[in-house]
Parts: structure tokens; C-alpha cells; sequence
């Protein structure tokens, strides 16, 4: 009989340790834009990348996405816990106890199961089965054992579908929350994979700019310094002499700058993709852009469904209200329905051959506990009512920003493309001018110094060009995060 306990007690162990709630913690997923590879070129130790590319290898590598993906393990886990709520329990208890004294020796074997389950209805079931065995020295044994159920149904406090599942929908916000906080990350760090490629776009055009303008300028200083050598300048000339080796200097150290910071920026584009700092990238997007038409209120429409911050303070708010029921449900008394039937049946050893006597019990009835002097429950109940409101205020607050911040976006996006348009105008005219007065000084030789200005003049447009372009390029991104529509555009799927 001990061997058939112990060997029941063992089976119910090894079928509780292979239930779904006991499993291995699962790997992690990742974000993914599907149908899409990283089709990057490799060429002579440099690797030639698309802006397509680089958020590809940022979801993939990124640390904060790897953590965050981390994390949503263990929330995800706390969810499971949490919807096993209603599932049925098995507790299981065991002992065996020997004692000895001079005049005997005997052994005590006890199990003793139970299972209970709580419905949506708040009423909880106990079913349990107590089995003993006491043996004596001289084989002799001694067995009780005895089932019984117990059912209470809360009346009051506890009572109602919306009150018992209420930690099941808190659980249930609080995912939908760590959801929409993992889209943020992710929004977050592609957005800076786009602001930082375009940062290494920006430094490498600077850098070729500088180069072309460094180039120009020993030009002129060559042109000068063998017309002045050739004897076609007056005195008063070599003065131009002057500034194009001025400007030949100036050039050399903008160049310098240009280098530096192009560097810093793939060193900080490389960290964003995870990718070792020794790795050579070339940003290869065309500088080409076309104005995109938004308005306002379709953008606003849009983001009050998919802006994470938004959403996570609307679901916050729908959490307190539950918090809020929960708290009033506390302070109502407690009136229960109970009722057990229990059946027990001993078996005692006689000399005949042995005794069993069999009993039964039931009740059922009112069980009531009223609560008197005990603040505790309104206390609770008052910080949950302004928690909620808190929490209203807050949506309010959150709705007028995001249109506050969806009308500036879209007033910045459009005034950058028009300052792209007014940079393009203004290289164009300064292209007309540089090559107008190079003509002149060919026609009429001379002082080359309002060619080194215009030419200055010429960088300096080809530059806001550039400028103004990233920026634009910089606020449709920023216009995507701030309207939560990020991975909409990219196609990218979370799979959490």
C-alpha cells in the first residue's frame, strides 16, 4: 500500500512538472520586415550600405531591441500566470513518519491531495483526499482516509463576473501597455538609424564637397601664381595672390573637419546596427527626394489608432477605472453561501479480522464578515477615484499634445521642403554667377578674388542643398514616429 502512494504521488509530480505553465523560458524573438535581406555590396573592404540595409541590420543586432525583446519574456510569463487564474490547481502533500519508543515502534504514511478551482462567478471549489496509513511493529495497520468538497459562493464582496476578472483584464492592459512600449522601442531605434545614416550621407557629401572646393581652389592659386610669374599682373594684383593661398588653407582645414565628423557618424550609425567598430560603410542613398502630401487631419486621425504614447495613456487610464471598481467592491461586506459534504472511513485491525466504520457530514449555509473600524478599505478606495481621475486628465493632456505635435510636424515637413526648393534655386543661380565672372576673367585677366568669393559662394549653396534636404528627409521620419506610423512605413512586424 506505501509503495502504491508514493508511486501516485510520483506520477502527479511528473505530470505537474511537464505542464504548459512549467515550461522553459522560450528564446526571444526579434523585429522583421518580411520578403526583405540585407542585399549589401562588399567591395574593397568597404561595405557599400542602403538606408534599407541599415534598419534591417539595427533590428537584427540592436542591444536596446535585444533587451527589450528580453523583457517581454518575462511579461509575457506574468500574463500566462495570470490567465491560469480559473485553471484548476493540484496541491499535493505527503509525509512518513516513524516513531520509536521502548515498547513500540511503528510508521505513519499520509497523502493528501487537493484540488480546487475558482469560477468568473467568484464561487471556489475544494475537493481534497486525505489517506493514511499507521503500521505497528508487529505488521499490523491502521487506515483512514475520507474525501470531501467544499463550495463557497460570495454574495457581496468578490461577487460578479467584473470583479473577479478584473486582475485577468488588468493583466490583459498591462500586455497591451509592454506591446506598445516595445513598438516605441522599436520606432525609437529605427528612427535613430535614420537620423544617423543621414548624419553619414550629410559628412560624406561635406566630405566631397570639401574635396571638389580644396581642388578648386589650388586651381585658382596655380592659375594665379603662373599668371603673376608670367608678368601679366600689375603690383596691385598679387594681392589676389594672397587670397588664393588663403583659401587653399581655409579649404584644407574645412576638409580636415568634414573627415572628422564623418567618422564620428559611422562610428555611431555602426553602434546603432551592432556591428564591430573596425567595419568600413558607405552610405549609398540617392540625395534625391520628393515632397510627400500630409495633412493634418488625417495624420491626427491616424495616430490617435497607432501613436504608442497615446494608446498606452488611454489604456493606463482603463486600468485605474478597473483599480477603481476593484476598490469599491472592498468595502461591501462579506456575505458567502457555504456548503462540504466529506465522507470519511477508518479501518481498524481486530482480532476478527478487522473493523471499518464509515461516516458522512454535510452543512450548508451563510458565512458573514462585517468590517467595523477599519479605515483602510475607503482609504484605498479614495486613492484609486483620484488615480482614475489623474489618469482622465491625463488622456486629456495627451490627446492635445499629439495634435499639437502632429500640426507641428507637418508645418516643419512642409517648410522644409520649401527651403529645399529655395536652396536648389539659390545653387543654380550661384552655378550662373561663378561661371559668368570665370568667363569675364578669362575675356579681361586680372584679379581672381570675386572668383574665390563665388566660388566660397558656390559651396556654400551646395552645401544648404544638402542640408536642407537631409532635413526634410529627417522630418518625414520624425513625423512618422511622432504620428506612431514608423513600422507601418518600413513594413516592419514586431513578433512578439
Amino acid at each position: 500500500m506505501i509503495k502504491r502512494i508514493f508511486a501516485c504521488a510520483a506520477c502527479c509530480i511528473v505530470l505537474l512538472s511537464g505542464a504548459p505553465g512549467m515550461a522553459s523560458t522560450p528564446a526571444p524573438a526579434r523585429p522583421t520586415i518580411p520578403g526583405k535581406d540585407v542585399v549589401a555590396i562588399s567591395g574593397n573592404g568597404v561595405i557599400a550600405l542602403r538606408l534599407a540595409d541599415a534598419v534591417l541590420l539595427g533590428l537584427a543586432n540592436n542591444s536596446e531591441i535585444h533587451a527589450a525583446y528580453l523583457e517581454r519574456v518575462a511579461q509575457k510569463t506574468v500574463l500566462q500566470t495570470t490567465e491560469q487564474r480559473f485553471s484548476p490547481k493540484l496541491k499535493l502533500n505527503g509525509s512518513h513518519v516513524v516513531n520509536q519508543n521502548p515498547v513500540d515502534r511503528s510508521s505513519r504514511t499520509e497523502i493528501s491531495p487537493t484540488a480546487t478551482m475558482q469560477s468568473e462567478t467568484g464561487a471556489q471549489l475544494s475537493l481534497s483526499w486525505n489517506n493514511s496509513i499507521t503500521q505497528g511493529e508487529h505488521g499490523v495497520a491502521s487506515r483512514d482516509d475520507g474525501t470531501s468538497i467544499t463550495v463557497v459562493q460570495p454574495l457581496m464582496r468578490g461577487a460578479g463576473r467584473d470583479i473577479v476578472t478584473a486582475p485577468v483584464k488588468q493583466a490583459w492592459l498591462n500586455e497591451q501597455i509592454n506591446h506598445l512600449n516595445l513598438k516605441a522601442i522599436v520606432s525609437d531605434v529605427v528612427t535613430q538609424i535614420i537620423f544617423t545614416y543621414h548624419e553619414v550621407l550629410r559628412a560624406q557629401e561635406q566630405s566631397r564637397l570639401a574635396q571638389e572646393a580644396l581642388a578648386r581652389a589650388r586651381q585658382v592659386l596655380t592659375y594665379d601664381t603662373y599668371r603673376a610669374a608670367a608678368g601679366y599682373w600689375v603690383e596691385s594684383d598679387f594681392t589676389g595672390l594672397v587670397y588664393a593661398e588663403a583659401d587653399v588653407a581655409s579649404r584644407e582645414l574645412a576638409l580636415g573637419e568634414t573627415v572628422n565628423r564623418l567618422e564620428a557618424s559611422r562610428e555611431r550609425l555602426l553602434r546603432l546596427l551592432g556591428l564591430e567598430a573596425d567595419t568600413q560603410i558607405h552610405a549609398v542613398d540617392a540625395l534625391e527626394i520628393r515632397p510627400v502630401k500630409v495633412g493634418v487631419a488625417k495624420t491626427f486621425a491616424a495616430a490617435l489608432k497607432q501613436q504608442p504614447a497615446y494608446l498606452i495613456q488611454h489604456l493606463a487610464a482603463n486600468r485605474a477605472n478597473v483599480e477603481l471598481n476593484v476598490e469599491r467592491d472592498q468595502q461591501q461586506w462579506d456575505v458567502s453561501l457555504v456548503g462540504k459534504a466529506s465522507q470519511t472511513r477508518n479501518y481498524t485491525p481486530t482480532a476478527a479480522g478487522g473493523q471499518t466504520n464509515q461516516y458522512r457530514d454535510s452543512y450548508a449555509g451563510i458565512r458573514v464578515d462585517i468590517p467595523i473600524g477599519d479605515a483602510a478599505p475607503r482609504r484605498a478606495e479614495t486613492r484609486a477615484r483620484v488615480n482614475a481621475r489623474n489618469q482622465d486628465s491625463r488622456l486629456i493632456e495627451a490627446r492635445k499634445a499629439l495634435e499639437r505635435d502632429i500640426g507641428d510636424g507637418v508645418r516643419d515637413l512642409n517648410a522644409r521642403w520649401r527651403q529645399y526648393e529655395a536652396a536648389c534655386r539659390s545653387l543654380e543661380l550661384t552655378r550662373m554667377k561663378l561661371e559668368t565672372e570665370r568667363d569675364r576673367v578669362k575675356k579681361f585677366p586680372g584679379d581672381s578674388f570675386r572668383v574665390l568669393v563665388f566660388e566660397s559662394d558656390l559651396h556654400n549653396a551646395e552645401a544648404a542643398r544638402i542640408d536642407t534636404l537631409i532635413a526634410y528627409r529627417n522630418a518625414l521620419a520624425r513625423l512618422d514616429k511622432v504620428s506612431g506610423t514608423t513600422l507601418e512605413s518600413w513594413e516592419i512586424e514586431l513578433n512578439d
